[in-house]
Parts: structure tokens; sequence; C-alpha cells
């Protein structure tokens, strides 16, 4: 094994460049891990765009990670087992870590943001935040671990009933997982709100009701339900167009849950909601329960192979980005280090 390895660093607004850096060498308590897929999301788009507030020049992003044990600890995975990153930091000191919530920590951390990311050949991180993934679940299956234990904590707080009508805002890669987990917990009619025709497509091809807009959904969701109303409204978009809709497609006494990062405050219908008497609940990444959930329905048996996704080389990582910017063509975009299958 070598002592460099290939990797992408933010290096400015818009600016990733591939180099040779030194190959992470594993502390105490540390795996390597050689990186089969990394996927994009909308915190990497933030970090290249240059508006995330913590992401520093130089970093390594990359925070979706899926790859092969390199080099191991007496208590961490095999060598050779297939794993995938929980990759929150924690302080383990605060109220939230205390007492069995450190999902929501107070200094809550990120490795691809305030520690390097996967974007490289390798990358180290520490043998409790990796979970083994069963051998016959792909790395092009398994590098959907993490948003799907995203959708994973937002169903569990959304306490979904078997037969639930359920509306969703946003088409795109965590809106259409927060959908499929919903309809594996026993939803009934899902309607998801989408923009983007191709999205919308996909969403349709899923089996899923999908309409452009939210005058669109607010009608679907109520011919199914003779007027009432979603049971449970999820706000998978973070676009200030549509909250002031979430209470008004949502029933008396039924649930909305903000899944999206809102880039900045947005008005909502409080009115409604207390009229309504609806419960708003906000969700925040997942905890180590969810992220094994992920990996058992991954094992299981939900199918995620009519997702469509696109991989590119590292040596390509900029023309990634702008493919998982422009939200079409591919549902989920990845990032190959390796040209891993």
């Amino acid at each position: 094994m070598t002592e460099t390895m290939q990797a992408a660093v933010w290096t400015g607004v818009d600016a990733v460049d591939v180099r040779v850096v030194e190959r992470p060498k594993p502390t105490a308590g540390e795996v390597l891990v050689r990186v089969e897929h990394v996927g994009i999301c909308g915190t990497d788009l933030a970090i290249v765009h240059g508006v995330h507030p913590r992401a520093r020049a130089g970093l390594i992003p990359g925070h979706e990670i899926v790859g092969v044990v390199a080099a191991t600890t007496p208590d961490g995975p095999p060598v050779g087992a297939r794993v995938v990153a929980e990759p929150l930091i924690t302080c383990g000191a605060c109220r939230a870590c205390r007492t069995g919530s450190s999902h929501v920590c107070r200094n809550l951390g990120l490795y691809g943001i305030d520690a390097p990311g996967g974007l490289a050949d390798y990358v180290a991180l520490p043998a409790e935040v990796l979970h083994v993934v069963p051998d016959h679940v792909t790395a092009l299956e398994a590098v959907l671990v993490e948003p799907l234990a995203v959708a994973v904590h937002a169903v569990d707080m959304a306490s979904l009933n078997a037969g639930d009508t359920v509306a969703v805002f946003g088409g795109g890669p965590i809106g259409v997982l927060v959908a499929m987990v919903a309809r594996q917990a026993g939803a009934g009619t899902i309607v998801i709100a989408e923009p983007n025709e191709w999205r919308r497509k996909v969403a349709a091809d899923l089996g899923f009701v999908a309409v452009d807009g939210a005058d669109a959904l607010r009608e679907a969701v109520l011919d199914v339900t003779s007027g009432e109303g979603a049971d449970l409204t999820f706000d998978a978009a973070g676009h200030p167009s549509i909250t002031t809709a979430l209470a008004e497609v949502t029933r008396v006494l039924g649930r909305i849950v903000i899944v999206a990062v809102h880039k900045k405050p947005a008005e909502l219908d409080l009115r409604a909601v207390c009229f309504k008497e609806q419960s708003l609940v906000g969700v925040r990444v997942y905890t180590h329960q969810d992220v094994r959930r992920a990996v058992d329905l991954l094992a299981g048996d939900l199918d995620v192979s009519g997702l469509p996704v696109a991989s590119y080389p590292l040596s390509a990582v900029e023309e990634a980005v702008q493919a998982a910017a422009d939200g079409g063509g591919a549902l989920k975009v990845l990032v190959t280090p390796g040209g891993a299958a």
C-alpha cells in the first residue's frame, strides 16, 4: 500500500482539485477504509459553492461513504468487510449526548466538513461509526444507507399508522426515500409534489402519485381523503415557496414533519397549525439505530433498484457536483474513487 492517494480537495468557491495527498494513518481506534462510492448531496453542494458556514478551504468533502476495510483495530470490523459510515461527530458532553440523543448534539459535526471525508481513495474513521453490510448488499446499494437513514428517522418521528395518507414536498433523493420507507411501513396513498418533470416521472415509475406543485398536491390529497387532508406531511424540499402550504394540505390533528434543512427562516401558517391542532416535528439526521435499520432494509426487501444513479470517477468530481446540482438524469450522483464496481 502506497503512502499517498488521490483525493478531491475543496479549495474555494466552486473549485475542487484532485490532488495527490498523504494517505491517512489511522490512530488508535480508527479503521482505514478503501472508498468504493461517495454520494453527493445538498450539503456537499453548499460546501463547493462556499456557503456552508463551517467548511474551510483545504477540506476533503464527502460523508455518504461506502468502502472496504483495508486495516482495522482489535475491536473493529474485519479486513475485507464492506462498511458504511455513520458520519456524525459528537462531543459526548452536552445534555443530548449524555441522555442518548447524540444525533442532536449541541456541537454536532460531520466527517466531510469538520474532519476529512470520503472523496478520496482512503479515509480513516473510528471503528464505532462503521456498520458492516451483508455480503449480498452491493456497494451501489450500500452507498444509499446514509440518506436512507435520514428517511428512516423522519418516518419514525412521524408516528405513521397503517393506511395513512402521506404528502411529500420534494421529489429529490430524500423525498423519494421518505416515500419508500413510508410505503414499507404501511402507508396508503403517497403523493409527491416535485417541480422537476424528470423527477416526477421517476416518482411515478416507483408507484407514487407525482404532481407539479403545492396546488396540485392539495387537490390530489383532498380528493383521496374526501376533503380531510393528509395524515402526515413531509417537507423534503426545504424551499420557502411551499412552507405556507404545509398546514393547508394536512388534516385536523395531522402531523407535519420538517426533514429538509431550510437555508433561512420561512413563513409558516401557525394559525392553521393552531386551529387544526396539528403537530409540527423537526428532525435532524438519524440515530445509530436508524442507520442500522437502513442497513437492514437494504439487506431485506426494500428494493432500490429503480432509483436512477450516475457514477463519476474521482477525476471528474466537478462534473459530478454539477450533475447533482442539475437534478436531472440521476436521482443520486456518486463519485467512485479507484473505479470501484
